[in-house]
């Protein structure tokens, strides 16, 4: 499994627009410098944020994108949901093969441990564990949480000096 590179511009451009410490909007053409990527492929990437919530467009001279909602309501789940969809990351192809049905039936298996029948996939069970673990691990960190760890970074590496 790899996520694309929107996601990984998504999530800079967003600590980017939560790093800003001035109180103006973030316009395209900076966070386009910034990330080292085109504008027009930004522009969709952050057309994307602003139609699931994530950031807000402000229209006008001065205009450009700010977070929507607080940084640490922002988890990288959010942000992954929305670039790279929604979909399961593994999906059983082989529920009707021979193993399977080896598995399902009672042949050698003593019938005190018979299983049912239909008793789905195993190694689909594993692999949705796995992805349930993933999906936690990405609701636990937010934007502000990558924002607070650089600080501490920074903070630590200036009091080395």
């Amino acid at each position: 499994m790899q996520y694309s590179k929107s996601t990984d511009y998504a999530l800079h451009a967003l600590i980017h627009l939560g790093h800003s410490d001035r109180r103006n909007h973030v316009g395209i053409k900076e966070l386009s410098v910034t990330l080292g990527v085109s504008e027009s492929y930004l522009s969709k990437i952050m057309s994307k944020l602003r139609q699931d919530g994530i950031v807000r467009a402000v229209p006008g001279v001065n205009g450009g994108y700010e977070l929507a909602r607080p940084a640490d309501q922002i988890t990288f789940f959010d942000v992954i949901q929305v670039i790279e969809g929604r979909q399961q990351l593994f999906e059983c192809s082989n529920s009707n093969s021979q193993q399977h049905r080896l598995l399902a039936e009672a042949g050698d298996v003593p019938r005190e441990h018979e299983c049912p029948k239909k008793s789905g996939c195993l190694v689909e069970k594993v692999m949705d564990g796995a992805e349930q673990h993933l999906h936690q691990y990405l609701r636990e960190h937010s934007i502000q949480s990558v924002m607070d760890e650089a600080f501490k970074r920074c903070k630590h590496e200036v009091n080395k000096k």
